[in-house]
């Protein structure tokens, strides 16, 4: 597969799995690109991991001295990407609506967000690892949103099958799926950080992809909607005193384990669309495991 059909079946898949109804609202996806590298290249050998650094290009590099290595493929943004964050946030003005928020509540909130991690994005050195890729004539890309996408409508499906009915029913079904059992061995499995494991889980919102973590000041809002439940990658702590204060409970599945669980999904899909097989040599906290 060329390199730049891998990049438009990311954006396929991602645009399939992706919350939103209307699904004209989705041109591309900002937070995801080729990096570096020729649009016309074959890729069969791909270096994934969830993030890629210039130290991870070194060892890209090394790998490709030894036994050949034809793309680096990350998760979290870097470069342009990185730089374009704040623009795919747009997405979580559509989940807080489905969830019962105002959209005008909601487009109000998100925004205000998006303006904050715009400022904080941007004074960022973007371009570090992009010029190692460009030093090494190492083709480089990510998949952000794309993946998280799978995210979402996995768990989506899973809970909508399972219908956990306490909150330590959300962590027993997130304990079935792979991801997240290898998280278990090193102490980062899913938990609940908020709420009683007896209580009620009731309307549960899933905080898997948007970007980043939303606005700190509509947990209020989500609990007046209905919500009782959120099941997040992460949260910060600024996060978590406002959703304290508005008594949800909060099960975290995992940052790095919930982005191992994505970009396996995507990659399922784009072999069997593509009826092709990659090499993959896993690092950066990813592991490759392939579902059916």
């Amino acid at each position: 597969m060329k390199l730049i059909n891998f990049y438009n079946q990311v954006v396929k898949f991602g645009r399939l799995a992706d919350p939103r109804k209307d699904k004209k609202k989705i041109k591309r996806f900002e937070d995801s690109a080729i990096l570096f590298g020729r649009g016309d290249l074959e890729i069969k050998k791909i270096m994934v991991g969830i993030d890629i650094e210039v130290a991870e290009l070194l060892l890209a590099e090394r790998i490709r001295q030894k036994e050949g290595l034809d793309l680096v493929l990350g998760h979290h943004p870097e470069g342009k990407a990185y730089a374009g964050l704040h623009e795919v946030m747009r997405l979580q003005i559509d989940l807080l609506s489905q969830a019962g928020v105002a959209p005008k509540t909601a487009a109000r909130l998100v925004k205000e967000r998006m303006s904050e991690v715009e400022r904080r994005v941007l004074p960022q050195n973007h371009t570090r690892p992009v010029d190692a890729a460009r030093l090494l004539n190492m083709p480089f890309m990510n998949a952000h949103t794309p993946a998280d996408n799978h995210v979402y409508r996995y768990l989506e499906a899973k809970f909508k099958q399972k219908k956990p009915r306490l909150v330590e029913d959300i962590v027993k079904i997130l304990n079935t799926i792979p991801e997240y059992q290898i998280a278990q061995k090193f102490n980062t499995g899913p938990r609940i950080i908020l709420g009683n494991p007896k209580r009620q889980a009731g309307k549960i919102l899933l905080e898997m992809t948007g970007g980043t973590e939303g606005s700190k000041d509509v947990f209020g809002r989500l609990y007046k909607a209905g919500v009782r439940t959120l099941v997040s990658m992460h949260l910060s702590e600024e996060h978590f005193k406002k959703v304290k204060d508005a008594n949800l409970n909060v099960v975290i599945a995992g940052h790095i384990s919930s982005d191992n669980l994505g970009l396996n999904l995507l990659l399922d899909n784009i072999e069997k669309s593509a009826q092709q097989t990659f090499t993959v040599v896993a690092c950066s906290g990813f592991n490759r495991i392939k579902r059916k």
